[in-house]
């Protein structure tokens, strides 16, 4: 199997600056996996502590097409496409040494412009070592340096394993019947800050009537929030106007015994963790829950850059694992 390709302007800084912070906050590990047409970066898909929607911590699915990222993408595989794990810390740091040499300034009488940051795959003999290590290699030269960055990786993912990713990937393509809109995110984080001092343990309620409902409840006190009107992705319903004057609770308990409303209860520390993805900075951001309360799912939308129109290239999403089967 062979991977070799440069790095697009806009596709290293969307690395650099948004998704790789992101995916580190999540995660100390994730998987990085390419096909003939994306790059993904995922977190917690398979693995010793992948459990799916029903456990094992929040699922994370960053996914790019391969052109956002990439020019002159060279990928030759038997198994559909190349997967393999990777410390996110250590290749955000191979990145920005790269980028720090490539931003060197021409010195007087040089052309312009510094030659593209290539990736590869390359398999090397370590130090001390009888047999060869597989390495994600980034190279490129400034006005007065050359660099190669070497981050070691996992062994490629077999046939076998790079279809439990994929199939993995597929379930997690299933969108609540109902999303919500979350104008700002800032405030959600705040809030949810404040709550998980109270407790550990989260209930979130979405309605068909664009509420998001969040509360954290104790043997000593009951703690929480809501957010209404918001826009509604999916199916949606009219608010009874009888129900208006009744305290949050009561409302979406009864929304959820007329099958308008969902509600799951999720770890704090999971929610805590998919609120990081705000570093990948969305443009919006959607909170809906999995039909039958299967799982708590968080998407961003990002927008083609100096428009409102949705940017196809980019999906980003999170699905937090419930810890009851939740109420529907």
């Amino acid at each position: 199997m062979k991977f070799k390709a440069f790095f697009t302007d806009d596709g290293i800084s969307l690395l650099d600056k948004r998704f790789l912070p992101a995916m580190d906050k999540v995660g100390r590990v994730c998987h990085v996996f390419l096909t003939p047409t994306h790059a993904m970066l995922l977190h917690n898909l398979i693995g010793a502590t992948a459990a799916g929607p029903d456990g094992g911590g929040p699922q994370c699915v960053a996914q790019f097409a391969k052109d956002l990222l990439f020019r002159e993408y060279n990928l030759a595989s038997r198994n559909g496409g190349i997967a393999f794990s990777v410390e996110v810390a250590l290749l955000h740091r191979a990145l920005r040494s790269v980028l720090a040499v490539h931003a060197q300034p021409p010195a007087a009488g040089d052309a312009p412009g510094a030659p593209a940051i290539q990736v590869k795959l390359v398999n090397k003999l370590a130090a001390g070592s009888r047999s060869a290590t597989p390495f994600l290699t980034f190279e490129t030269k400034g006005a007065r340096a050359a660099v190669v960055q070497d981050v070691p990786i996992s062994r490629p993912l077999s046939r076998s394993d790079i279809e439990r990713l994929q199939a993995a990937l597929d379930a997690a393509k299933d969108l609540p019947q109902t999303l919500v809109q979350v104008p700002d995110l800032p405030q959600l984080q705040s809030l949810v800050d404040r709550l998980k001092n109270v407790g550990d343990l989260l209930t979130v309620g979405v309605t068909q009537y664009g509420d998001l409902n969040l509360q954290v409840s104790t043997s000593l006190v009951t703690v929480g929030s809501e957010f209404r009107k918001l826009r509604v992705i999916g199916d949606r319903a009219n608010a009874p106007v009888a129900d208006q004057n009744l305290a949050a609770s009561t409302r979406l308990d009864m929304a959820v015994e007329r099958g308008e409303a969902l509600s799951v209860q999720v770890n704090m520390k999971h929610l805590v963790k998919s609120l990081h993805c705000h570093l990948a900075k969305p443009d919006y951001t959607f909170y809906g829950i999995a039909p039958g309360g299967g799982c708590l799912t968080v998407v961003f939308q990002y927008f083609i850059p100096g428009t409102r129109l949705a940017d196809k290239s980019i999906s980003f999403y999170c699905r937090l694992p419930v810890l009851d089967p939740g109420s529907s």
